[in-house]
């Protein structure tokens, strides 16, 4: 499931659109904005897709950390959980202070 930054509301992963306020999920899903912030952060230097321990074979193979311009879209593609992708992003600090 995506959750629309703006309204709140839950939409399906295959969603585009959110069905409430029709804000374009690519731009304003939850995970969407976390992803901006943390590709703007300097301190960061890798992201990791973090999943859960149920999750389905095409988010385990997603699993791991990757440079910040070669991660995958979450929802991942492919994902057949009955829940929805449940994967998020984690953080990798370069460094721990300024």
């Amino acid at each position: 499931m995506q959750i629309c930054s703006q309204c709140h509301t839950q939409s399906p992963d295959t969603a585009t659109r959110c069905g409430n306020c029709q804000a374009d999920l690519k731009m304003f899903s939850e995970s969407a904005i976390a992803l901006k912030r943390i590709r703007e952060n300097p301190r960061i230097s890798y992201i990791r897709v973090a999943v859960n321990d149920d999750c389905c074979p095409a988010c385990r193979q997603a699993e791991g950390a990757y440079a910040k311009d070669t991660l995958p879209v979450i929802p991942i593609e492919g994902c057949s959980n009955p829940l929805g992708c449940r994967c998020y992003y984690q953080p990798v600090l370069g460094e721990l202070f300024p």
